[in-house]
């Protein structure tokens, strides 16, 4: 049986992906179950945290996000049979590929799969989906009446963004980055509120924010990266805003989400979020697979995510799978951020 796996290279330009064999134990251990993968997602690798955590390998497994049917189960393994339809996101120090046809997992980082639901959707959406549920719920405290301001409201990550805070009843702003996004974003009318577009220049956020919450700012925000310096740029082409006019948008007593893993900020940029009271958070989408210390509250947030999209209330953009002999060379384009993720099919 073959994986996807990662030989890590000096650079990115010598990191590269490899497909290997790969064999599963004769015995299902006590509480894992062996699953058929039928879809996997497909995502950046983040060497930099897998260094940080201690987890270093000559190959690294490559593909977590996976959807299939339980084929068999250990002897203690409560929560499911076989011909169950899970889903789930494999832990970073998972020893195998979650791009093979069969796979062991253990039943505590599963959850069920509605029959209503597409492999291919589940697995391009769970990822997102704790990362958008990890922001406005663990991290904003989201409340009917808030508003927020979501960067980039047509990646997947801002799609749910925009969907799970409008269901609880907040006023939702976005940006967009290109005349196709916008024209999207807009569709989206009335449950989304204000549509800025950003194709060229960010200089019009700041005071079509405060035009639109009539001077006050926004309760909080949630961006995908954000530029340190004027002149710089993202690496997928897109114009990040700048630090200063995100702490700008704010509000007394908001909440900035960041995904900016090396965010700095300068003594002005403190002065202005210690006069509004504001405060910024890290967002680590890698949070709840890296430590077991609130597991229940994770799986009940998968369950939540499956249950909100089979009701139709969160909806992922259709996406295309790709073919499994393709997989190698798309990962590769995910992993220098010409492409920000992929479905595989089996």
């Amino acid at each position: 049986m073959k994986g996807l796996y990662c030989r890590p290279g000096q650079n990115d330009a010598e990191t590269k992906f490899v497909i290997q064999e790969m064999t599963l134990p004769a015995n299902v251990d006590s509480h894992h179950v062996r699953v058929q993968v039928k879809a996997c997602g497909l995502s950046p690798l983040d060497l930099k945290l897998l260094g940080d955590l201690g987890i270093q390998r000559d190959l690294i497994p490559v593909g977590r996000e996976v959807a299939g049917v339980v084929l068999q189960v250990g002897s203690r393994v409560s929560f499911f049979q076989p011909d169950d339809d899970v889903v789930g996101i494999l832990p970073l120090d998972y020893p195998c590929s979650g791009l093979c046809d069969v796979i062991d997992v253990d039943e505590h980082l599963l959850v069920h799969k509605p029959e209503k639901l597409s492999w291919i959707c589940v697995a391009g959406a769970i990822r997102d989906g704790v990362c958008a549920y990890t922001a406005l719920h663990t991290h904003a405290r989201m409340a009917a009446g808030h508003t927020l301001l979501v960067m980039d409201g047509a990646s997947t990550f801002g799609l749910l963004c925009i969907q799970l805070a409008g269901y609880h009843g907040v006023k939702v702003l976005t940006t967009s980055h290109t005349p196709r996004q916008h024209t999207f974003l807009e569709q989206l009318r009335p449950s989304l509120g204000l549509v800025i577009p950003v194709f060229e220049s960010s200089s019009d956020l700041l005071s079509d924010v405060l035009e639109e919450t009539g001077g006050l700012g926004v309760d909080i925000v949630i961006d995908t990266g954000v530029r340190l310096q004027e002149d710089e740029e993202s690496n997928d082409g897109k114009l990040l805003p700048h630090k200063h006019d995100v702490i700008s948008v704010l509000g007394v007593g908001g909440h900035w989400v960041t995904s900016h893993q090396d965010l700095q900020l300068d003594p002005p940029d403190c002065r202005l979020l210690h006069l509004k009271s504001a405060s910024v958070t890290f967002l680590n989408p890698e949070v709840w697979t890296a430590s077991t210390a609130q597991q229940g509250r994770y799986l009940h947030i998968l369950k939540d995510i499956m249950e909100k999209m089979s009701a139709g209330i969160l909806g992922p953009q259709p996406e295309e799978a790709v073919p499994l002999q393709e997989a190698t060379v798309v990962m590769e384009m995910i992993q220098r951020c010409q492409k920000r993720s992929a479905i595989v099919q089996f």
